[in-house]
């Protein structure tokens, strides 16, 4: 599955390539049989991540404070960490935190 994943607000700081957009392709995780996010959540953590995942990941979803888009709409409103994935979505991070 094609997603475009952006980062922002700092988070693109944690990756693997200090870049915002990310275009991959990532396969379902386990026994989905759609992509989920909380599927995306596991493989960004095992294959963008290069340091402190911490700051992005709590548990199985990501860290309060950070904003997740899928498509321009909350995520919270596409179902959480079971919100199903299409080809070609846009998935957004942006960490809503900094220091002060």
């Amino acid at each position: 599955m094609h997603l475009t994943l952006e980062f922002g607000g700092g988070l693109e700081l944690l990756l693997e390539k200090s870049t915002k957009v990310h275009k991959v392709d990532v396969p379902p995780m386990d026994d989905e049989v759609k992509a989920t996010m909380k599927g995306l959540l596991s493989w960004v953590k095992s294959n963008l991540i290069k340091e402190r995942p911490e700051m992005f990941i709590k548990g199985d979803s990501v860290r309060p404070g950070v904003l997740v888009l899928i498509n321009d709409c909350d995520w919270e409103l596409c179902g959480g960490l079971d919100a199903e994935l299409e080809d070609k979505d846009v998935v957004v991070f942006i960490s809503t935190l900094h220091g002060g």
